[in-house]
């Protein structure tokens, strides 16, 4: 999956920060910035959403608004904050999702047996048989992901951000939007659902 994660718009030359023209050395230190960020907060987006292009539409949505809104701050600052951009985004994602599947549910015939629409049976046919204590690196891999997938969005968010970006707590809560006190209480949720469901395969 390919992603853009150029600050200057192609052929224009120029990147605008706050309304003024960047400098060379601030375009090339967002550029470098969106280029380390990119993959990791492309895997967060397709684990939250389950779609390629949903999950690139998110990020690149996200890189756009960081450097508009935040592109004149101190560099250090700019994890938080694109974190906060991508978080607020994926939540939005997930509440017209819901709705969509809602009006999916109501809108299918009732002798219809397709549970393809069905997001417990998506999450039920990825998920791989723990009953091998000798997994291959692949299948593992698949566990975990099946695991982080079917976590609720807010307990997903937590770990990631805490176990994946390594963000504080303070961190984490400023880009979910919430109290210090609810990223540990999602963070503990997760780690111990994640700990029931790998069993032994937890590292």
């Amino acid at each position: 999956m390919a992603l853009s994660h150029r600050v200057t718009p192609a052929g224009s030359g120029q990147c605008y920060l706050g309304g003024r023209i960047a400098t060379l050395e601030e375009t090339r230190a967002l550029d470098r910035f969106l280029a380390e960020i990119e993959r990791r907060a492309f895997r967060m987006a397709q684990i939250a959403t389950g779609h390629d292009d949903e999950a690139l539409d998110l990020v690149q949505e996200a890189m756009l608004k960081l450097v508009e809104l935040y592109g004149t701050r101190d560099e250090a600052e700019w994890g938080p904050l694109f974190h906060r951009i991508l978080q607020s985004k994926i939540r939005d994602w997930y509440r017209r999702a819901k709705v969509r599947n809602r009006w999916r549910l109501w809108l299918r015939p009732a002798d219809d047996g397709d549970e393809s629409d069905d997001p417990l049976a998506a999450i039920a046919d990825t998920a791989t048989p723990a009953a091998d204590h000798q997994l291959k690196t692949k299948e593992a891999a698949a566990a975990l992901d099946a695991a982080l997938r079917a976590l609720p969005l807010r307990q997903q968010q937590a770990f990631l951000l805490r176990a994946w970006e390594e963000l504080d707590v303070a961190q984490t809560a400023a880009a979910m939007g919430c109290s210090e006190g609810s990223v540990k209480t999602h963070y503990f949720r997760a780690v111990h659902t994640l700990r029931t469901v790998l069993g032994n395969h937890w590292p």
